[in-house]
């Protein structure tokens, strides 16, 4: 690869860099995790795959239920939905003596655009450089 090829793929790369950057760190850290990352995963589900959700279709989960088909203890569940709400993946209420979680639809649309954004190809101008 030569110099100005390497130049051009650094260049390519810090396009996309911007005040969210840490945000989208910070999100990808705490997802590393397989036990966050099924959580996660069961929070998206709330409505058919392939479909937007709409506002009245978020589905909202009891930290008891996320926890039912993971193998951890229930203080290590809640370190974990603890990290992905520090990681501001998910939201959490209290409804009496349930601890209830989300997902905001504007994180999934977040998440998806910073995928958009990062697949497309670099036009033939920044090559050349």
């Amino acid at each position: 690869m030569t110099t100005s090829g390497s130049r051009s793929i650094v260049r390519y790369m810090s396009n996309y860099r911007n005040e969210s950057s840490p945000d989208f760190a910070a999100m990808f850290k705490a997802l590393s995790n397989p036990n966050r990352l099924q959580i996660f995963l069961q929070l998206t589900q709330c409505c058919t795959p392939g479909t937007v959700c709409q506002e009245d279709d978020i589905n909202v989960r009891c930290v008891g239920d996320l926890g039912s088909n993971l193998d951890v203890a229930a203080s290590t569940l809640s370190h974990h939905i603890k990290e992905l709400h520090r990681a501001g993946l998910i939201n959490m209420r209290r409804n009496g003596q349930n601890v209830e979680c989300w997902i905001e639809p504007q994180t999934l649309h977040s998440l998806s655009a910073f995928f958009a954004t990062g697949n497309q190809e670099p036009s033939n101008e920044s090559k050349r450089s």
